[in-house]
């Protein structure tokens, strides 16, 4: 997804590009992702106006309806293939994302909830996580619903916006002054500095990473991990540095590059960041925005984090960990005041199950950081894994909550 001004109104959710940290999911060893994907399963309220039943099988994708009235959509997904697949709502040109939920594993359901103006539209359902995906068009008819929030709501609706841009503008303003910084240490051959900057400076992407991802044409430049590229995709960004940073994980005979190809590969991702930064300063957010965004972010510490895939090289994924639950939280905590007026004990729910997986996280700090990935234990992975499933269930219905 391209840069949106600020009048177009998705794009806090994914990129049409598949996101290879996305793709990765497939890898999970199957037990384990069994009970990473458990979780979530999303509130089911499947039923009245805007309810769409969606059968996603591994060559078809059939919505109930081909239109829908404007106001709050609900699309129950049930995955009925035998392939992990994500659905999507798409806007007029394709390319922009209006919604998404991914990571829905066969014979499981989740629930997309989004607040849909009139407009032609495309679905588009994504066996195995990959490709343009199994697209139909979709028209929202206009029901003369308004769907701005108004009174007290409104206000509230207002306030969460602001604070999350806010924060957005803050990240991303930290994130462009650290990978500026690793960039000269990297350069400069000071490589145990550079190693020491490294998660620190992606703990800002990560805490916004469902905001960074929307930009298709960003995220795989300076995401992807070497796993998950195609034959003939180009190795660039953060994963890419990470290796030559830590080759010990690499392929035998890996030979690191050279000054030149250091500069090049540094240079490329300080100017995506500052394409990154540049792109975010006048974003707003709505409030299914923000709730849908809070919940991607717990999704990408289910399908990447938690299995330590992410920091392949480095191991150093509980930063990341860390900086995907701190997002979440955020968007969580800015929707609070809203929650609190329509589903108390929803929002006293989630808090705690944000408490409770702070506190295993917490367990595994070291000075400044935390212990690396390969230095957990079974049962402390399987401990952090059901704290995640834990909070994930309730943060799903955080969106039809405060759309309610």
């Amino acid at each position: 997804m391209n840069a949106r001004p600020t009048a177009v109104r998705p794009a806090l959710l994914r990129p049409v590009l598949l996101r290879p940290a996305a793709r990765r999911a497939a890898a999970v060893p199957a037990a384990l992702s069994l009970v990473l994907l458990a979780g979530c399963t999303d509130n089911s309220e499947g039923t009245g106006a805007g309810a769409l039943a969606v059968d996603a099988t591994d060559s078809s994708c059939e919505v109930s309806e081909t239109e829908a009235p404007s106001g709050t959509l609900r699309f129950a997904v049930t995955n009925t293939g035998d392939e992990v697949t994500e659905f999507y709502l798409l806007a007029e040109d394709g390319l922009r994302i209006v919604g998404e939920v991914e990571n829905i594993a066969p014979g499981l359901s989740r629930d997309l909830v989004v607040a849909t103006p009139p407009g032609e539209y495309f679905t588009a359902c994504k066996p195995g996580m990959v490709g343009d995906g199994i697209r139909a068009a979709f028209t929202v008819t206009d029901s003369g619903a308004d769907l701005a929030p108004t009174g007290d709501e409104a206000v509230l609706v207002e306030e969460a916006s602001t604070a999350y841009a806010a924060y957005v503008r803050d990240q991303t303003e930290q994130l462009l002054a650290k990978t500026q910084q690793f960039r000269d240490l990297y350069v400069a051959g000071s490589d145990d500095e550079a190693r020491a900057l490294y998660p620190d400076a992606r703990l800002h992407w990560e805490r916004i990473e469902t905001v960074a991802e929307s930009f298709g044409d960003l995220d795989p430049s300076m995401d992807a991990r070497e796993a998950d590229l195609a034959p003939g995709d180009e190795f660039t960004g953060w994963h890419r540095l990470e290796k030559d940073l830590w080759p010990a994980e690499a392929e035998a005979g890996y030979v690191g590059l050279d000054t030149a190809g250091r500069t090049e590969m540094a240079d490329r991702l300080v100017a995506d960041t500052q394409e990154l930064y540049d792109r975010t300063r006048d974003m707003t957010f709505t409030a299914d925005q923000i709730g849908n965004g809070s919940k991607g972010l717990l999704d990408e510490v289910a399908t990447g984090k938690v299995t330590g895939e992410e920091e392949f090289f480095s191991h150093t994924d509980l930063w990341d960990f860390q900086g995907n639950v701190d997002g979440a939280r955020v968007g969580f905590e800015g929707l609070e005041p809203l929650l609190r007026t329509k589903d108390e004990a929803l929002a006293d729910e989630i808090a705690t199950r944000f408490d409770e997986l702070q506190v295993l996280l917490d367990a595994q700090r070291s000075g400044d950081g935390y212990v690396l990935y390969t230095e957990l234990d079974e049962a402390e992975v399987r401990g952090l894994s059901d704290a995640v499933n834990a909070l994930s269930e309730p943060l799903s219905r955080l969106t039809s909550a405060v759309l309610a």
